[in-house]
This record gives structure tokens, C-alpha cells and sequence, in this order.
């Protein structure tokens, strides 16, 4: 955006460019000071409490004198790119050897014109990462063979994902029974 251009105004730059000329004007807010001590500090928690959700996290952090709902908590988890490692299924299980309890998840890789995937097996007790895979495509394939790169390092009692259409396709499912 040229601002001293004299054949073009503001106004019709953006319409050019369909950009919304308010979006032009808007300067991002950063953290406070409370708020990025409070990341901080939930940075701590989250490293001793790496199974905690927004609502344990906000009760932990007012535990520690922070006063922090659970929307709040949320907000500022998603800003510190952090989420409860395993789900409310093994919250009554103690996880107490590795082996005990495995996991498996994807995530999206942002990338100029679209995504990468990246499933992830994990052992819950150690978080150590037993096998992975990446595709371009959210085909069950790729998660199919990081479940059976994981299976030849060894057999867990539980196996834990989402209810995802790859974690609940008969080929994924084949492999663990």
C-alpha cells in the first residue's frame, strides 16, 4: 500500500487489491506484562502438568495466586501453542511405565498453498515419540504406517486417539487387533 501515492487513493488501492481498508489501520495489541507472566508461569505448569486442559490449568494457576478463569486459560494455552498431551479417556489411569500407554494424533502443517499432515505416535509416560509420518493428504495410509513403525518398537496395554475418520478407518483399526 502506497500512503502518499497521488494518482491512487487509499480507497481505491484497496479495492484493487480486495483488501479491507479498515484492516489497513488496525495495530495488534501486545501482552501485558500480567498476561505474559502468566504465560510464563504457565509454561512452568505445563511442564510438570502436561495433562492439564484449560480448567485444571486455570485452577493450578490460581492455586499459584494468578487469577485466571478457564476462558482466560484457553486463550493464553492456544497463545503458548500447549494442550492437555493425553484426553479425559486415561485421566482415572495411572500412567506409571513407559509402554503402558501410547497416543496418536495429527496435526496441520501450514504451508504457502495448503498443508502437510504429521501424525505422531507418542508413549504417554516418557512423551517420547515412537514413530511419525507426514503426507500432503489426509488419506488413513500414512497413519496406518506410523502404527506399524510404532508396533515393531513395542505393544501397549492402551492406545489412545482421537475418534478421527483415519483412527476409525477398518485399515487403521485392523492393524491393532
Amino acid at each position: 500500500m502506497e500512503k502518499d501515492n497521488q494518482e491512487l487513493s487509499i480507497r481505491r488501492q484497496c479495492e484493487i487489491l480486495s483488501f479491507n481498508r479498515s484492516s489497513l489501520y488496525y495495530e495488534r495489541i501486545g501482552l501485558s506484562e500480567e498476561d505474559q507472566r502468566i504465560l510464563d508461569e504457565m509454561d512452568k505448569v505445563y511442564l510438570d502438568f502436561p495433562v492439564y486442559g484449560s480448567r485444571r490449568m486455570s485452577q493450578e494457576l490460581k492455586r499459584r495466586g494468578y487469577k485466571v478463569g478457564k476462558h482466560k486459560a484457553r486463550s493464553l494455552m492456544r497463545i503458548l501453542g500447549v494442550e492437555a498431551i493425553y484426553p479425559y479417556l486415561l485421566r482415572d489411569i495411572e500412567i506409571d511405565r513407559p509402554d503402558m500407554a501410547w497416543a496418536a494424533d495429527i496435526t496441520y502443517i501450514r504451508l504457502k498453498h495448503g498443508f502437510a499432515y504429521l501424525v505422531a505416535v507418542m508413549d504417554i509416560y516418557s512423551r517420547y515419540i515412537i514413530s511419525w509420518q507426514i503426507s500432503n493428504t489426509l488419506e488413513t495410509d500414512f497413519c496406518c504406517e506410523a502404527l506399524r513403525e510404532a508396533l515393531e518398537r513395542g505393544n501397549p496395554e492402551y492406545f489412545n486417539m482421537d475418534q478421527g475418520s483415519q483412527f476409525t478407518n477398518r485399515d487403521f483399526t485392523s492393524i491393532i487387533h
